[in-house]
């Protein structure tokens, strides 16, 4: 029986772009394997795309012809192009494996996260960081002191997008002096458990911010299979880090630490997607969370690094985003309205209405925030959608504040 094929890698991101008049599919690696801005043609992807680990060299011929209208293809050709595929860290091989395993393994022996986005996410110039952040929470008019700080909700959208929804959030730090950050992120690469903690400082061009490693072990205690097995997750993911730029040019130096916590996809985390699932396999960890919040000793903060609605192609659907928005944003704002008001049942509600059809990717750290918040006021400050007119798709964010 012929050997069959390594599948695509399912931790691959895929974007349509076009150049030149043809159709390309340009591949985002989080690993950083993969050649940055590699981009293959669409009948290839279509044959990428094919791998499931099922197919043979054989089934790959035949599918390459059918691609190409008929036209031979010679069985030399087929393992020239799997072994390019392969070089490429495209496919789940023993190749693959073993440079992931070693890129894994280097990340969870350090102590402090290096930054992943400064440079490129962000000025990496300390000097020139201040200067952006300052303009970004300066832009709007200043809000009036609102009470006793209890969570923020801010984007964690390209800093430049969400400008004036992270400013309409961060400005209320003037008003704050918290003496930990809890802060939930989403796990965009998250495939294994509902939470990923870690008790690594985080680094950025501002210095470093140190976790608060004993609160991190009390969270972990008891957790079970709730959690991932390593903090690899964290690596390069951006929504906690962003948050952490603004948390350390608001507040004071060395007066606050924080707790950075993950929050994966909860569709494929539960055997049920609903609140009493959620709260059955996720409770011990979400009591010692409020347990944390509740605590009158000390400034406690909750953070929520969250995007809305993910629409278009590039996200999956048949239709342009703008196609989709009346009803993303119809959603969005039921979710915005239930999340402000702390009625999770009804947030749940609209979420399982039309099982996620628009991508919520910060569904899974709200869901938590409603389980731990002490008891609040919820203000929605901004609502906006950006819409990337190159792959007729779209992201919403919002800025919440809850005070008490």
């Amino acid at each position: 029986m012929m050997n069959t094929l390594p599948p695509l890698r399912k931790d691959l991101e895929f974007f349509p772009l076009q150049h030149g008049g043809k159709q390309y599919v340009l591949i985002k690696d989080h690993l950083g394997l993969v050649q940055a801005g590699k981009a293959v043609e669409l009948t290839l992807y279509q044959l990428m795309i094919l791998l499931d680990g099922s197919r043979t060299l054989r089934d790959l011929q035949t599918l390459l012809m059918r691609l190409q209208g008929g036209l031979l293809v010679g069985s030399n050709e087929i393992e020239r192009l799997v072994d390019q595929l392969d070089a490429s860290f495209l496919l789940e091989s023993d190749r693959f494996i073993r440079a992931k395993e070693k890129i894994v393994e280097q990340f969870t022996c350090l102590e402090v996260r290096p930054c992943s986005f400064c440079g490129h996410g962000y000025p990496p110039d300390p000097d020139e960081l201040r200067k952006r952040l300052d303009e970004i929470v300066s832009r709007n008019p200043p809000a009036p002191e609102p009470g006793k700080i209890v969570a923020l909700v801010s984007p964690h959208i390209d800093l430049s997008v969400g400008a004036k929804a992270y400013g309409n959030t961060y400005q209320f730090l003037r008003y704050a002096s918290p003496s930990t950050v809890v802060i939930l992120g989403i796990g965009h690469h998250l495939t294994t458990g509902l939470f990923c903690l870690t008790e690594k400082d985080f680094d950025t061009p501002l210095g470093t911010v140190r976790t608060n490693k004993e609160l991190v072990r009390k969270l972990k205690d008891g957790g079970g299979d709730i959690f991932a097995p390593n903090d690899f997750s964290h690596r390069s993911e951006h929504s906690i880090e962003f948050q952490v730029l603004f948390l350390q040019h608001m507040l004071k130096q060395n007066s606050f630490t924080i707790v950075p916590v993950l929050c994966g996809s909860i569709l494929a985390g539960l055997p049920e997607y609903g609140r009493d699932c959620y709260r059955r396999k996720a409770g011990p960890f979400l009591e010692r969370v409020a347990q944390i919040l509740s605590n009158k000793e000390n400034q406690i903060l909750l953070v929520a690094g969250v995007d809305l609605s993910h629409t278009g192609p590039k996200f999956g659907h048949d239709q342009p985003a703008r196609s989709l928005q009346n009803l993303s944003e119809a959603h969005d704002r039921i979710l915005l309205k239930n999340l402000a008001s702390l009625d999770a049942d009804r947030f749940w509600e609209e979420s399982r209405r039309v099982q996620d059809r628009y991508n919520v990717c910060g569904f899974a750290a709200l869901a938590c925030l409603l389980e731990v918040l002490p008891e609040s006021r919820g203000q929605v400050l901004q609502y906006e959608i950006w819409h990337e007119d190159a792959t007729r798709s779209a992201v919403s964010f919002a800025s919440v504040v809850f005070t008490s």
